[in-house]
């Protein structure tokens, strides 16, 4: 066999297994192979595969682990930190998954190979189909934070590349209206009142409405304040409302005055004060024996966390 033919049949195995070279790799999804490799041997962050000959070669797993790792870099986070921010996110995902996590990544990116033919094409009409179909196979919490919120994040992260923009804003408007009906049909009569709040600048509309819809239920009267809101004025809101609890959210990483900030707030109230989303995770050793709770970032753990809280379980 010829050289040339043994480089054909290589290149007809990679894409028949969907693995691709570093350099494929550095295209779709901007890192240099310098900083791939150095992510893989001095952090462990991507383990690709390698050739007899000892070539890296990635695959579709690797590449969304990039483009989580990018996430997380662009909010600041130390890439000697984003190991264990994926290992602990992949850990909790495990836990809550109802079936096999690989058998279940594959049906949401199924799902979402469906979701990017609709943006692709801008199609309204097949857009809600799909987004029906998810709801109609998967509770919310899994439509949300399997299915739809990490195509929202991937096309956030690819703006660069021509039409990605385009298709992020129709997907992004598209979310914000179903997440902002869900809301208004979900609200309850409880009297037992929780205030959902974002962090000034720390995050998108559409994760905050996604925070309300994963903390909401039956048994709270949910209240999500409009983004923008004062945190200086919290005070003054809780006066008014009398919640039983209020919850901060923000995806970017904590200040090094975070926590002595957030206990200053938590005097000002006559409620508890706890902190949700990312920055929950990666401030919980400054939070650590303070009064306010950490409720964590996936749909399981914040609706537990909250309502044990609301029970004065929770140890702050």
């Amino acid at each position: 066999m010829t050289e040339l033919a043994a480089l054909a049949l290589v290149s007809t195995a990679l894409k028949q297994e969907e693995l691709f070279p570093i350099r494929e790799v550095s295209r779709l999804t901007g890192v240099n192979p310098v900083t791939l490799r150095a992510w893989e041997r001095r952090y462990g962050l991507i383990q690709p595969t390698r050739t007899e000959s000892g070539h890296r070669l990635y695959s579709q797993a690797n590449i969304e682990a990039i483009r989580s790792i990018l996430a997380w870099l662009e909010r600041g986070v130390a890439v000697s930190k984003v190991g264990k921010i994926l290992q602990r996110n992949e850990l909790a995902q495990t836990r809550a998954a109802p079936v096999s996590p690989a058998i279940a990544s594959g049906e949401w990116g199924e799902w979402q190979e469906q979701l990017r033919g609709a943006l692709h094409d801008f199609d309204q009409l097949r857009l809600e189909q799909v987004y029906g179909q998810v709801f109609s196979n998967y509770p919310l919490t899994v439509a949300f934070q399997d299915v739809l919120m990490p195509l929202w994040q991937q096309l956030r992260l690819r703006q660069s590349e021509f039409g990605r923009s385009s298709e992020w804003l129709f997907y992004d408007s598209f979310l914000r209206a179903r997440a902002l009906q869900r809301l208004q049909l979900a609200r309850g009569t409880s009297e037992v009142r929780v205030v959902l709040a974002a962090m000034p600048g720390q995050c998108h509309e559409l994760e905050l409405l996604v925070c309300g819809l994963l903390l909401g239920d039956a048994t709270v009267a949910l209240t999500v304040l409009a983004q923008g809101q004062p945190l200086e004025e919290l005070t003054l809101v809780c006066e008014k409302l009398q919640p039983q609890l209020l919850v901060l959210f923000s995806n970017h990483p904590p200040a090094n005055d975070f926590a002595r900030h957030m206990a200053r707030l938590a005097l000002t109230l006559d409620c508890p004060l706890a902190i949700a989303g990312e920055v929950s995770e990666l401030a919980a050793e400054q939070m650590s024996g303070s009064p306010v709770a950490c409720l964590g970032n996936d749909g399981l753990s914040l609706q537990q966390r909250m309502q044990q809280l609301l029970r004065c379980h929770l140890d702050t």
